[in-house]
């Protein structure tokens, strides 16, 4: 009976708002190029403009590839804004909307509007500590 609930809380069909994993994470230097470089010589990071994705697949829908992005910031970049700290994380989340309905009602800070592109939905939010975070809600394939 636990085993069976516990398939179902991963099925594709779980709608609850809630971050599903770590879809990217983004962090200041004072040389990106440099940075990325040192990374793809010295680690073997397979870089390009934006820096590296990562893909693995989804333990629960193994026919689903997930990705991760890592990628640099020169540092002072408004893209971190408000926050002062020298990295942020990107969620990735299911039911964006309902997320942030939940947000709202908890008093979270929501910087923007949700964003739509063809890869998915994105909003930043603030956490208690000062941190800027994005929210990703990949666009469903199919």
């Amino acid at each position: 009976m636990e085993d069976s609930k516990k398939q179902s809380d991963n099925s594709t069909s779980d709608k609850t708002p809630k971050v599903t994993g770590i879809g990217g994470i983004f962090f200041f230097s004072d040389n990106p190029k440099e940075t990325k470089d040192w990374y793809a010589k010295n680690l073997g990071l397979d870089v390009n403009d934006w820096g590296s994705t990562f893909e693995s697949r989804n333990m629960h829908n193994p026919d689903e590839i997930e990705a991760l992005q890592w990628s640099t910031f020169k540092k002072g970049d408004d893209y971190f804004s408000p926050s002062k700290k020298e990295f942020m994380i990107n969620y990735r989340v299911q039911n964006l909307e309902g997320l942030l309905e939940k947000l709202k009602q908890n008093g979270v800070t929501i910087l923007d509007e949700v964003a739509a592109f063809d890869y998915g939905k994105f909003v930043h939010i603030m956490d208690a500590d000062g941190n800027k975070i994005e929210l990703w809600e990949p666009m469903l394939k199919g």
